[in-house]
């Protein structure tokens, strides 16, 4: 029987982006199944103990800016350090994702956050979530109309409480049985506790 990870995360994080291809590797060789859940950021920041980005001391800042560019070189992943569209609101791509289909869920998640940090876009803007969409061979407008309804924003809401009490702080955050594992630099450690 396949074992299921809840896959905590922001829709702009650029670590998620950075473990797009290794996670998606790992469920092709272990098999198992993944409940896509992201979490709000402002909250996730202020009720979990983070500092955003823009905020924290400048040395933290450059720390983090040579760690994306460290990082993306080894995996040789394009990414745009300071993307035009940084931060952006990510509740209506959260809802969208929320809104899709198991399958669609992951293809959704993964494209947004590739337009945030490789392709300069907007994720905040409708229509630029439903070209995304589209682009992925989803129904866009379906999946924008579905998404943008107080069911899926509850959802959002519910879900980020929910990992909060959890004690997911950051994203990525994949839980594997009560075992979180935090950042895209444990994916080895999880697919150990896959494996074991």
């Amino acid at each position: 029987m396949s074992k299921t990870v809840d896959y905590y995360h922001f829709l702009i994080s650029p670590w998620s982006y950075l473990a797009i291809g290794r996670f998606n590797d790992l469920k092709q060789r272990t098999g198992i199944n993944v409940n896509y859940r992201p979490i709000d950021v402002g909250s996730t920041f202020s009720e979990m103990g983070g500092v955003p980005p823009a905020k924290r001391h400048p040395a933290r800042q450059r720390f983090r800016l040579d760690e994306l560019k460290r990082w993306s070189a080894y995996l040789n992943i394009p990414m745009n350090l300071t993307p035009a569209f940084f931060p952006a609101d990510q509740t209506l791509a959260a809802c969208m994702v929320y809104a899709a289909s198991p399958d669609q869920a992951g293809v959704l998640s993964d494209a947004f956050l590739t337009a945030v940090w490789r392709d300069e876009k907007n994720i905040a803007e409708p229509d630029t979530l439903v070209a995304i969409a589209d682009a992925c061979g989803l129904d866009g407008r379906a999946l924008l109309a579905a998404g943008d309804t107080e069911q899926m924003r509850q959802k959002l809401l519910d879900t980020t409480a929910l990992a909060h009490s959890l004690d997911v702080f950051g994203s990525p955050t994949y839980s594997l049985d009560g075992e979180l594992f935090w950042g895209q630099d444990r994916l080895d450690f999880l697919e150990r506790a896959i494996n074991a």
